[in-house]
């Protein structure tokens, strides 16, 4: 009988074990000249995620990308402080492809695409649900679905309308959003990155565009937020690189079907 309890427990062990496996999550957020902000936004992030430690670890990681401030030297900073902490050099001011880089770097099973002057609680909350029920592969926290509550300022809000409605036109884009939070199961979503062509700001669009022409199931959540801060970078500044990638991403997915 002993022999019997002992092997009893030892299984009983083991799938205790099996079932508290973590699932990994990784976090990563495009940074520029965010040196002011970075410790605070850091800070309120890994207390957000708290509630969730019960089934998840995370890594965070910061995608630096041409600052011109201490960004760096303060996430290094931080980075001995927070062990799942990692921040890397991206060597031009580009957020777009420092972002496809620090998704390229990720090691966790689920990817969530931030902003450090975001970080929404409740898109971590109502994403984490989605992927535990299975099916949806990619979850993209929307400014203008049903339900969202935008309180930027006008000239954001229509530079919103703008862009989609542009997506919508030249590239058959048939959500609501594309840019800002993010989240989606790194494995099936790597043959779309691999496929994604420019950088910059239309980088975010062109990911989840690619990921709706290959049939990813994808599912948005209306998010609420606000402005914290004015843009790092000057709206109408972004205009024309914007044009430029839109007009390739035509001739590349509407003519050439690439």
């Amino acid at each position: 009988m002993t022999k019997i309890y002992n092997e009893l427990y030892i299984n009983l062990e083991l799938l205790k074990a099996v079932i508290m496996v973590k699932r990994k999550v990784s976090i990563v957020i495009p940074v520029y000249n965010e040196e002011n902000i970075l410790e605070s936004a850091i800070t309120t992030l890994k207390k957000d995620l708290e509630e969730f430690l019960d089934k998840y670890e995370f890594e965070i990681i910061l995608a630096e990308n041409g600052s011109r401030d201490n960004t760096i030297k303060k996430g290094e900073e931080l980075s001995q402080v927070h062990p799942e902490l990692l921040i890397f050099h991206y060597h031009s001011p580009d957020y777009g492809l420092a972002l496809k880089e620090g998704i390229n770097r990720a090691t966790g099973e689920i990817v969530f695409c931030d902003e450090i002057d975001l970080c929404l609680p409740e898109f971590y909350q109502k994403a984490l649900k989605l992927f535990e029920q299975g099916d949806v592969e990619m979850i993209v926290g929307s400014k203008r679905a049903k339900g969202a509550d935008d309180r930027r300022p006008f000239k954001r809000r229509f530079a919103t309308w703008v862009l989609n409605t542009l997506l919508k036109f030249i590239l058959g884009f048939k959500g609501t959003d594309t840019h800002g939070v993010k989240a989606f199961v790194k494995k099936p979503l790597m043959p779309v990155l691999d496929r994604c062509l420019v950088g910059k700001d239309i980088f975010a669009s062109e990911f989840v565009i690619r990921a709706e022409r290959m049939n990813i199931n994808i599912k948005e959540i209306p998010i609420s937020l606000d402005e914290k801060r004015a843009p790092s970078i000057k709206l109408l500044n972004r205009v024309p690189k914007v044009l430029s990638n839109l007009s390739y991403l035509f001739w590349n997915i509407r003519v050439k079907n690439r």
